[in-house]
């Protein structure tokens, strides 16, 4: 494990640290075994899922995060559960995108696509690394360091492999879906791509230390240097992606999506950026999007905006993960606000009802980053 220390922003606002892992432990149980529960497995107990609740699906955004979450908190048999679903219902054995995983897949097993969501494939390699630290190699699947690997390989060298499309692009920043020339901001995660460098096939080394960097660069072009809002979707050079025809109405605004942004910068800040001139920008950022959202009228702070901080019509559809993410910066904001947003986060409630899926996974990421325990293994 990774020796560096980690620190607990609850603390820093008063918290036990009694306190703090009372209430860790209480949201896992929720999210996995308590009456609001959306983790489920399979009546011989050999199969887990979390469900997407307001879709009613399983995807690869969250098979994956639940599986970072299990090696987090050393939850090893939940892991397992979901690693057997990913690879017995979700990968991919033929046709374009061999060797991916669908990114949806109803609760029965059944697939719902043909396609990945590159977002997944990045939280398996880098849940798959930390399980092989953690817990050491099993045979079969359950080689994680072998299994992380070959993901890693194959979502950079798909195309010579195997003839379909890479999840990078010749730039080394990630795709939204391998067949498109555009991005989603929230999934750049150049924190990961740190470690992957040192988990991967070693001729892919200096490939991965580019795409952090690359990504980093990208980062400061996605969000608004004012408001440090950023869009769902952007082109390469970090403008919002407008096209609204094609993917279920606008993207190119804050949004879900793009809450999770903020939320990688902190994280990124936490683990490698802390004293360089990219943490310094991090700082810089999470303050103008705190100051933004305090600024506010208290009506108006879990809204829809575009990235200039325009107020549009709508209320968010996640709040409670807008309220998450914004903590969660905290990890790299100095500024005025920073502790407020870590207590209003702490008195936040997890979320109940058809979308709890989404804000309660955001949920419980922010309180293993602010509490210190969102470690490297």
């Amino acid at each position: 494990m990774n020796q560096k220390t980690y620190r607990n922003v609850f603390l820093e606002i008063g918290k036990t640290e009694e306190e703090v892992q009372r209430k860790l432990d209480q949201i896992f149980f929720e999210i996995f075994y308590g009456k609001d529960r959306f983790f489920h497995t399979t009546e011989d107990g050999a199969f887990g899922y979390l469900e997407d609740t307001g879709n009613h699906d399983t995807r690869t955004e969250g098979i994956s995060y639940g599986m970072m979450m299990c090696v987090q908190l050393d939850k090893k048999k939940e892991f397992d559960q979901l690693w057997n679903w990913a690879m017995t219902n979700m990968y991919l054995t033929e046709g374009e995108n061999a060797h991916y995983f669908a990114w949806s897949v109803a609760t029965s097993g059944v697939k719902n696509a043909d396609g990945p969501a590159p977002d997944g494939e990045e939280f398996f390699a880098m849940a798959l690394i930390f399980a092989s630290h953690r817990w050491g190699d099993g045979e079969g699947i359950y080689a994680y360091s072998k299994m992380a690997k070959d993901l890693l390989r194959d979502c950079i060298h798909h195309e010579e492999l195997y003839g379909g499309h890479n999840m990078w692009n010749e730039d080394k920043l990630i795709k939204f879906v391998p067949g498109l020339d555009f991005t989603d901001p929230s999934y750049h995660l150049p924190h990961f791509y740190e470690l992957f460098a040192e988990n991967c096939e070693d001729a892919d080394r200096e490939y991965w230390k580019q795409a952090a960097e690359a990504s980093r660069e990208y980062l400061k072009k996605a969000c608004h240097p004012k408001t440090g809002l950023s869009a769902e979707y952007s082109y390469y050079d970090g403008k919002p992606y407008p096209d609204a025809e094609h993917f279920g109405g606008r993207h190119d605004w804050f949004y879900s999506d793009a809450y999770r942004t903020i939320a990688n910068i902190g994280l990124d800040y936490e683990w490698f950026s802390k004293d360089t001139a990219f943490g310094a920008w991090e700082v810089e950022t999470a303050n103008h999007i705190q100051e933004f959202f305090a600024g506010l009228p208290e009506e108006k702070r879990r809204g829809i905006y575009e990235i200039d901080g325009t107020v549009l019509d709508g209320s968010a559809l996640h709040p409670v993960a807008m309220t998450a993410t914004l903590a969660q910066a905290s990890l790299a904001a100095d500024g005025p606000y920073a502790k407020q947003f870590v207590e209003d986060f702490w008195n936040t409630p997890l979320r109940s009802g058809d979308r709890r899926y989404y804000d309660n996974c955001l949920y419980l990421f922010a309180f293993l980053a602010l509490s210190g325990n969102y470690r490297i293994y």
